[in-house]
């Protein structure tokens, strides 16, 4: 399957909810391409669970962890 330009790193779904988690994963130096700003702006219309993570602890502040 393909996915469109500036399609996050990790996919996945919150059972619970039904959201889904989009995850771009970029070290602490890493910048958003243009592709990649594009999407976010995009997918904040919708009930999806997004972010962008440097770290683990990070990526549980987007799904809602601790």
């Amino acid at each position: 399957m393909l996915f469109p330009r500036g399609w996050p790193d990790i996919t996945g779904f919150e059972h619970h909810s039904g959201k889904m988690i989009l995850i771009e994963v970029k070290n602490e130096r890493g910048k958003l391409r243009d592709d990649q700003k594009r999407f976010a702006n995009f997918i904040k219309q919708y009930p999806v669970l997004y972010g962008v993570c440097r770290s683990v602890d990070d990526a549980l502040k987007i799904i809602g962890g601790k």
